[in-house]
């Protein structure tokens, strides 16, 4: 098999030739078809995470088919689509495994994280954790869904009823939930990165209300704003934006310091949270939800071994919407 392998932080990725994997116990081998580009895989690449496990393969929204199960795995079925997210294992055992809250696990590991990820041609996995996709027929559409979009819908939730919800970087996130909130009813508000019209073009053309860049205050107050970018200062900016009683729930693994913001902006029962990875059951509404709602990704494809150049330009913003591998 060919992987892209991370050695060290801060280095680029290397194109290694490994041996076929052999599934263990309640896991599967997967042979990649598509694999899409985080923002977190950046953070892992770029060592703004807790140290994981060197080498690693990044890579944590997998879709491939199944080719190989390991003992006491009776599914998926051998040949079945799959996708593989970035929770990879939970303990079970721990107080919030067993409060039904497994994102918070004491003891969890992150596909392409703490354990090989999909920037190869096969991967491992935990079978627990893996999500049938059948009805995905295309599998470079449906890698984004796998954390952009499950992440985005564990994000959205924490909005709550919210109306009018604000969305910061509008980016492959951003852009899945954005036809979410279409689809039920609610405006939606684009905020980006001064000056790119691009972005604001493709928030249009998905229904926003109103689309400018983050340091713009919308037309009206914001019962929500969820932030996908990974800038502290989009905190109190968002703050700024809402109504009485309204919520910023910050929706990334990693985000620069938040700085000193007046009380005045928070007061009158305004809210910020924040979102920690993701739940099976959260993928299982979502993977429900993406058919019924329309949602299309939006998508620019690069070969395995062009994976530095994706995080690059990702890093850039040179595309919109998710940039996916194709081994």
């Amino acid at each position: 098999m060919k992987a892209m392998v991370l050695h060290a932080y801060g280095e680029a990725l290397r194109l290694e030739e490994r041996p076929l994997p052999v599934p263990g116990p309640g896991e599967i081998r997967v042979r990649v078809e598509a694999c899409a580009v985080c923002r977190t895989d950046l953070h892992v690449v770029d060592g703004e995470l807790p140290p994981g496990k060197l080498p690693i393969v990044p890579g944590h929204e997998i879709v491939g088919i199944v080719d190989g199960r390991g003992p006491g795995v009776v599914a998926p079925a051998i040949g079945t689509r799959v996708g593989i997210p970035w929770l990879g294992h939970t303990c079970g055992v721990c107080p919030y495994c067993e409060m039904h809250r497994e994102n918070l696990c004491d003891a969890p590991l992150f596909t392409g994280y703490t354990r090989d990820g999909g920037f190869a041609t096969h991967v491992v996995a935990d079978a627990a954790y893996c999500f049938p996709l059948d009805g995905f027929n295309d599998p470079v559409a449906a890698a984004p869904l796998m954390c952009a979009g499950l992440i985005g819908w564990r994000t959205l939730k924490f909005a709550g009823d919210a109306e009018r919800v604000g969305i910061y970087g509008f980016g492959a996130a951003a852009h899945l939930i954005a036809q979410v909130c279409r689809w039920q009813g609610r405006e939606f508000y684009a905020f980006t990165r001064e000056g790119d019209e691009a972005a604001q073009r493709l928030a249009l053309s998905l229904g926003a209300r109103w689309a400018g860049g983050s340091d713009e205050m919308p037309p009206e107050e914001l019962d929500a704003a969820l932030i996908f970018a990974p800038v502290g200062a989009l905190v109190p900016a968002a703050l700024r934006t809402l109504r009485k009683g309204g919520r910023v729930v910050c929706g990334g693994i990693h985000m620069s310091d938040i700085p000193q913001f007046p009380y005045s902006i928070l007061w009158e029962e305004r809210q910020v949270v924040s979102v920690a990875n993701l739940t099976r059951a959260d993928a299982l509404e979502f993977l429900d939800i993406a058919p019924r709602a329309g949602i299309t990704a939006t998508t620019t494809t690069y070969p395995l071994e062009q994976a530095n150049e994706a995080l690059a330009d990702l890093r850039a913003g040179r595309f919109q919407g998710a940039a996916v591998l194709v081994p």
